[in-house]
């Protein structure tokens, strides 16, 4: 049974900075992509940076040169580093893990920008 578990949501002032952490349990095949999702109130999920275990990135236009992913395949582990943070940043955060043919969700962790 594969489990991912977030950390690091919180309240923040707009151009502040947070760390978002998902960790991967459970039998999980080496070759995967792991990312970070967010839904803002009465807004459809949207993709907001995902990483390849080969380390190959991709991010939202509205995230660029603001977030940084990146993991750490020992551990199972995917960041996300979250600066100059706006208004428009808050939502929930969901991690993600594709594995062969499988998707996994976190339960999601709140982040608020607000002064």
């Amino acid at each position: 049974q594969v489990q991912l578990v977030e950390s690091g949501g919180g309240l923040v002032q707009p151009g502040g900075s947070l760390r978002l952490s998902c960790a991967a349990s459970g039998s999980i095949f080496r070759i995967n992509t792991m990312g970070w999702y967010r839904q803002a109130p009465g807004k459809q999920r949207e993709l907001v940076a995902v990483i390849s275990s080969a380390g190959s990135t991709n991010y939202a236009d509205s995230v660029k040169g603001r977030f940084t992913i990146s993991r750490d395949n020992a551990k199972n582990t995917v960041y996300l580093h979250m600066n100059s943070l706006k208004p428009e940043d808050t939502a929930v955060y969901y991690c993600k893990l594709v594995v062969l043919s499988s998707t996994y969700w976190g339960q999601g962790t709140q982040v608020t920008v607000s002064s």
